[in-house]
C-alpha cells in the first residue's frame, strides 16, 4: 500500500475545522459566579465580559483581566509547541479562530 500524503492534510483539515467548531460553541457558552459581593460572567472561551463588584461595573478591571487570560494562553500555546517539536500547521490549528 502507497503512502499518502494528502491523507494526512485531510486529516489535519478535519482536525481544525472541529477545533474551530468547538472554539465557536464555547464562544456562546456562559458562565455566571456570585460570591462575596463580585458578580463575574464568562465565556467558555475563557472571556470575561462582565464584571461588578458591590454592584458597580468595572470595565478597567474585566480589559486587565481579559488581557491576562490571554497572555496565558499565548504562553499555554507556545508550551504546547514546544512539547509537540512544533508540528507544522498545528500551531495555527488551536488559535485560528481568535
Amino acid at each position: 500500500m502507497a503512502f499518502n500524503p494528502f491523507g494526512q492534510l485531510g486529516e489535519l483539515k478535519k482536525m481544525r475545522d472541529q477545533a474551530m467548531a468547538m472554539q465557536r460553541e464555547l464562544k456562546m457558552q456562559e458562565v455566571e459566579v456570585n460570591k462575596h459581593g463580585v458578580y463575574v460572567r464568562i465565556s467558555g472561551d475563557q472571556e470575561i465580559r462582565e464584571i461588578k463588584s458591590n454592584g458597580k461595573s468595572d470595565n478597567d478591571i474585566r480589559g486587565a483581566v481579559n488581557e491576562a487570560v490571554k497572555k496565558s494562553q499565548e504562553v499555554a500555546a507556545k508550551k504546547l509547541q514546544e512539547m509537540t517539536g512544533g508540528m507544522g500547521g498545528l500551531g495555527g490549528l488551536l488559535g485560528g479562530g481568535k
